[in-house]
């Protein structure tokens, strides 16, 4: 059934392909707009959402059927495979910031820290409002200890997804550990 589902991603990822779509697409603009003055979680969900189908979407056949591979890798916890993927999409097309956001991730899952902020550098340049790359610098931030640094990217993000769920939460944490003596 897995093999299935995945051959028939695949195959709609070949059959389906948009006109003009990735970070460069006209219609982020307005939906980072409305990603900023979203009412309610629900509604900054969708548009959430839509950021990100733009992001994953390439104009190249061979781009956009990688991606649908080495996301289904990286989901499968084929780490090694996601990682060759992202590769060749980065390769393919050095100015995709999807292709290295994808290639940071495998990287952090892989506990390859330097190699994700490398990667999230090569986004934030091609794309300033990522704030999904910028949520992988809080992860890296917090995984190497660095609280004070997590805390300032994480203001950024909000600025960018003021509806990020659970970041206020978070940033509470980070600040009172920040201002909490150590013991």
């Amino acid at each position: 059934m897995v093999r299935f589902l995945s051959i028939t991603l695949v195959f709609m990822t070949l059959v389906v392909l948009p006109v003009r779509a990735d970070q460069n697409d006209v219609k982020l603009s307005d939906l980072f707009r409305q990603l900023q003055s979203a009412p309610e979680l629900t509604q900054a969900q969708l548009i959430e959402r839509r950021i990100w189908d733009i992001w994953h979407t390439h104009t190249d056949p061979q781009v956009y059927k990688t991606m649908a591979v080495g996301v289904l890798s990286m989901r499968s916890g084929a780490l090694k495979k996601a990682l060759a993927a992202f590769d060749r999409i980065v390769a393919i097309d050095p100015n995709f910031a999807e292709g290295w956001n994808k290639r940071a991730t495998i990287y952090y899952m892989m506990g390859r820290y330097t190699a994700s902020v490398n990667d999230i550098q090569r986004v934030l340049y091609l794309e300033p409002r990522h704030f999904g790359a910028l949520s992988g610098l809080v992860l890296i931030f917090d995984a190497i200890g660095k609280s004070d640094a997590a805390l300032k990217v994480w203001k950024q993000a909000l600025a960018i997804h003021p509806n990020m769920p659970k970041i206020r939460s978070r940033m509470l944490e980070l600040k009172r550990q920040l201002t909490e003596p150590p013991t």
